[in-house]
């Protein structure tokens, strides 16, 4: 409907899809689990002096006619972020529409589960950055790229896992995990197991109905699969594979 001959529909239906994607998907998912934290830290190791924790320890020292030592004294300073994603998503030739809705709910995902670090990258024979991990767009925009992608082209899978592992470089969460949406058909005879095995934790989903290729670089790469068997199934999926007790 997005490329609806109407222009008045296609323009609703582009404004509208994101913001119901968005939502729906975060009602079966955890919030923030990827938000920084704020934490009381001794003065010393920086932060931004927190007089209420501190006062006492102030008191104390003037009443002993000396300056309060920084030791004595606390800040509120903010831990890093437990959870960075990227996703990668697939649109070669054998993206279609179905594909391309669980890839917006997967995006919808990354924006609930990482708020604060995720990137999204497409890729085909060559691929594109629709979130760069510095970046900050509004969520929906996200949302936008990833519909507006058409399947095309070549599969080039290793290119795409080398690219998101230097996405994630820049991250500062202890945690950062690739997601990939892919039947891992690679057509352009490079072999991405190498590129798949260097990657900290690699999360494919695969299509249900076409998944063998994907069981296998699983296998050879130490990665984890799960099977989509529709869009429905991803927000269980991602429950299941991130928000576990490796957190």
């Amino acid at each position: 409907m997005s490329h609806a001959t109407d222009e008045r529909l296609r323009a609703a239906v582009r404004r509208l899809a994101p913001r119901l994607i968005l939502d729906q998907t975060r009602r079966g998912i955890p919030r923030n689990r990827g938000v920084s934290k704020r934490r009381t830290v001794p003065a010393h190791r920086g932060g931004d002096l927190d007089l209420d924790r501190s006062m006492d320890a102030i008191v104390g020292a003037r009443a002993e006619g000396r300056m309060p030592s920084m030791d004595e004294m606390s800040a509120a300073d903010w831990a890093r972020p437990e959870l960075a994603l990227c996703l990668v998503i697939d649109h070669s030739g054998s993206m279609n529409g179905a594909r391309l809705t669980t890839a917006a709910v997967a995006g919808a995902a990354c924006l609930t589960f990482a708020p604060e670090e995720h990137s999204v990258l497409a890729f085909a024979a060559t691929t594109t950055p629709l979130k760069r991990i510095g970046d900050a767009p509004a969520a929906t925009r996200t949302i936008e790229r990833i519909l507006s992608l058409r399947g095309h082209g070549t599969t080039g899978l290793a290119g795409a896992l080398r690219e998101a592992e230097i996405q994630l470089a820049g991250a500062r969460a202890r945690r950062r995990v690739v997601l990939l949406l892919s039947d891992c058909r690679v057509t352009d005879e490079v072999d991405a197991t190498p590129a798949a095995r260097a990657i900290d934790e690699l999360i494919i989903l695969a299509p249900a109905d076409d998944d063998d290729e994907a069981q296998r670089l699983a296998r050879e790469s130490g990665a984890r699969v799960t099977a989509i068997g529709s869009v429905l199934d991803v927000p269980a999926a991602l429950n299941r594979m991130i928000a576990d007790d490796r957190l």
